[in-house]
């Protein structure tokens, strides 16, 4: 079976999920709104200016909403009003938790599936750590830290050749980027209990955050930590690759995440580590993960296993973003529990 997908933005990421959709078998392109309709048309798909208008007209079975957060609750009631019955929506998912929780349950009431387009989980690098770490291969893990460094940060012009609406966004760090990271982590290491958020505002051009500390607790024990400053950078031929390095310890030895995407283990007591994931050489954004998440909504629409990320438990993150920004505000712990 065939699934016909609509995109709906045609701004500068909506590029990776065109080019995901058309390199995936089973699934059909068939076409792309935008206000902007010469960028719907610059995709070489059949374009829109009006949501509702090729909605009616083409009938897609998936809808990918590739929109900043203050367009998508419209979009996903449009969606759900013309009879969609499974959209994708990037993140940050909606403006507010109250509005994410709207949303979630308005898909539930008709049947929806409403799933968040949260691709960090589906980089290879992660994908197999966690392999690793559900093996056993490097024991109990007992922490886990994620150093942010893009280095896309410094000067009055950072991120305006990109996605420009980063510099007006009076929460950035935590609502843009480090959800990513809530929800890697609880991916990997389950739950989290408390969590603990020390944020800054570096780049002066900006409203929001871009630098800080998400110090978590895991259910199972695990110690998380976030370290981040978008003003740094790490060792990468493309620092947007990974966007930093990551260090997972266990009993039994220790992941390192390397920023060409290599994953290495080192055995507890050892000096050397051994090349588990060999670098990345994808041309494209995070190791292909935008494809990689359209691939599992295909194969889960055929029944080859459950959807990770629907909305009604992507929720969780939202409520933990909203728990760090509580925190740095008290300067104190908060418990999620």
């Amino acid at each position: 079976m065939t699934v016909r997908v609509a995109c709906l933005g045609a701004g500068y990421f909506s590029h990776f999920h065109i080019d995901g959709w058309r390199r995936i078998a089973g699934a059909e392109l068939v076409a792309v709104c935008d206000r902007d309709i010469a960028g719907a048309e610059a995709t070489g798909a059949p374009a829109f200016a009006a949501l509702g208008d090729m909605l009616e007209e083409v009938r897609p079975d998936i809808l990918d909403i590739i929109l900043p957060p203050a367009g998508q609750a419209e979009a996903i009631r449009t969606a759900v009003a013309a009879g969609v019955q499974t959209i994708i929506c990037q993140k940050p998912f909606c403006t507010s938790l109250a509005e994410a929780r709207a949303m979630a349950g308005l898909a539930e009431d008709h049947g929806v599936r409403l799933i968040v387009h949260e691709n960090f989980r589906f980089q290879p690098w992660y994908r197999a750590i966690k392999a690793e770490v559900d093996e056993g291969m490097i024991g109990e893990v007992l922490q886990a830290t994620f150093r942010l460094r893009p280095g896309d940060g410094q000067g009055a012009e950072a991120y305006r050749d990109r996605q420009p609406y980063f510099c007006d966004m009076p929460r950035f760090l935590i609502h843009e980027t480090a959800v990513h990271f809530v929800d890697l982590f609880r991916f990997l290491f389950g739950d989290f209990t408390s969590v603990y958020g020390d944020l800054q505002r570096v780049n002066p051009v900006l409203k929001g955050e871009d630098a800080g500390h998400v110090l978590g607790v895991h259910a199972g024990g695990v110690r998380s930590l976030f370290d981040a400053n978008r003003c740094l950078d790490h060792a990468a031929d493309n620092p947007r690759r990974t966007m930093g390095e990551a260090l997972i310890e266990g009993t039994r030895g220790v992941l390192e995440l390397r920023g060409d995407g290599s994953v290495r283990q080192r055995a507890f007591g050892d000096l050397y580590a051994t090349e588990i994931l060999p670098p990345d050489d994808f041309d494209g954004f995070g190791g292909d993960c935008t494809r990689a998440l359209q691939a599992h909504v295909i194969a889960a629409l055929n029944n080859e296993g459950p959807f990770e990320n629907l909305a009604a438990d992507y929720l969780r993150v939202i409520e933990i973003e909203e728990a760090i920004y509580r925190s740095a505000d008290m300067g104190q712990k908060v418990d999620l529990t």
